[in-house]
């Protein structure tokens, strides 16, 4: 074999390896995007309809009021602060059309949102919603649930918080109020005793989400007014 045709043999090596190469690292980031799309399906298809279940087990209703709903839309984690506006003339405050509440602040975690008045699918796709207690700073347990979407959005950092941390609540009067951690645990998504426990007067809340790596399981977290 001549000079010229062993160089042109090995060009051609070369460019079939490099040719492979690329496919593997193309098919590499298509599999690595592949796998974030299923996890964010996954963390909304099986989170989406808590308050089926609840009342299902335990024949109660959450107690607010119209059930608003939208179409899909992305989390806006970084506009919450500045898309709240309120309904003119009605007193009534409004979140991207969905009936807000009050707000919730948990440092560990880095979260600031509006706090919706009734799960719905569309609903926690906005924020965190109320599914089930008296409401806000009011004596009794108040269940506020979120997606996660193993991102940092809504709920998503909640395995982090622990025994004492602070989590601060503040409701439509202006009236803030700091929750300490008291309790926190997995169970399973068929499990409401939490939700109607009795706190004997105190001020409580219930924050519930899914679990990163098995999202038929629930993150509780029980925390007490100050």
């Amino acid at each position: 074999m001549s000079r010229w045709n062993m160089a042109n043999s090995k060009y051609h090596k070369m460019m079939t390896i490099g040719i492979v190469a690329i496919i593997i690292i193309i098919l590499g980031i298509l599999g690595f995007w592949g796998y974030h799309v299923y996890q964010q399906y996954s963390a909304t298809d099986d989170t989406e309809q808590p308050i089926e279940e609840f009342q299902h087990q335990s024949g109660m209703t959450n107690n607010t009021t119209d059930n608003n709903t939208i179409g899909n839309a992305t989390n806006p984690y970084d506009s919450v602060s500045s898309a709240v506006n309120s309904t003119s003339g009605s007193g009534v405050q409004t979140y991207e059309g969905f009936v807000m509440v009050g707000r919730i602040e948990i440092p560990k975690t880095g979260i600031n949102y509006p706090v919706l008045a009734e799960v719905t699918k569309q609903s926690i796709e906005k924020s965190v919603a109320i599914l089930y207690g008296p409401g806000l700073n009011k004596p009794g347990n108040t269940v506020i649930v979120g997606h996660n979407y193993r991102n940092g959005l809504f709920f998503s950092d909640n395995k982090k918080i622990a025994i004492g941390d602070k989590i601060y609540i503040t409701d439509l009067e202006g009236k803030k109020v700091t929750y300490i951690v008291y309790n926190t645990y997995e169970t399973t998504a068929e499990d409401s005793d939490y939700m109607t426990r009795d706190t004997k007067g105190a001020m409580e809340i219930s924050l519930s989400t899914c679990t990163d790596y098995d999202s038929s399981r629930r993150i509780i977290i029980w925390a007490k007014a100050e």
